[in-house]
């Protein structure tokens, strides 16, 4: 079912814009054993306890159909060397995993090098969002890097140091 667009989206997206969010890579395998993955801004912690977080993703995004069936996933927190892997990672048809930019973590899902933070999850729920989907994920392991998180303003990529300064 179609609702009536209720602003026009290019004001709904302008407006976003100038919200401040934090940018990740998520990857999966799919049901082949093929490596799939998106770029998300649109990520946030859920709940403390359990430790939920999600993250949401295009239905017309091509891994899409690898995350409706997937029962585990990771959520890397981007850092500013990842800039490259982020845009790959948005960019449809794009060979999301060509490069050296990921090894195998230990719980078999890609790992990319450097990065701010790694979340491991267990899917726990899958909602409808309109035209994205909601994944709800379980947090099973964290893995902290020392790079500082990047962050995607004014559809610009920045460091909160680099925002400050603006001001």
């Amino acid at each position: 079912m179609k609702s009536a667009t209720l602003v026009e989206p290019v004001i709904f997206r302008e407006a976003l814009s100038r919200f401040p969010s934090g940018v990740t890579v998520v990857v999966t395998e799919d049901s082949h054993g093929g490596l799939r993955g998106f770029t998300a801004s649109a990520f946030t912690a859920l709940s403390q306890d359990p430790p939920l977080v999600l993250v949401c993703l295009a239905r017309t995004a091509d891994s899409f159909p690898a995350f409706l069936t997937t029962s585990r996933f990771a959520i890397h927190i981007a850092a500013q060397s990842d800039k490259d892997v982020v845009m790959r990672f948005a960019t449809k048809g794009a060979d999301k995993f060509a490069g050296d930019d990921f090894q195998t973590h230990r719980d078999g899902l890609p790992v990319l090098n450097g990065g701010a933070a790694r979340l491991s999850c267990t899917t726990q729920a899958v909602h409808d969002g309109g035209d994205h989907v909601i994944l709800v994920g379980l947090v099973e392991d964290v893995d902290l890097g020392d790079d500082e998180a990047l962050v995607y303003h004014d559809r610009k990529f920045k460091t909160m140091a680099e925002m400050s300064k603006a001001q």
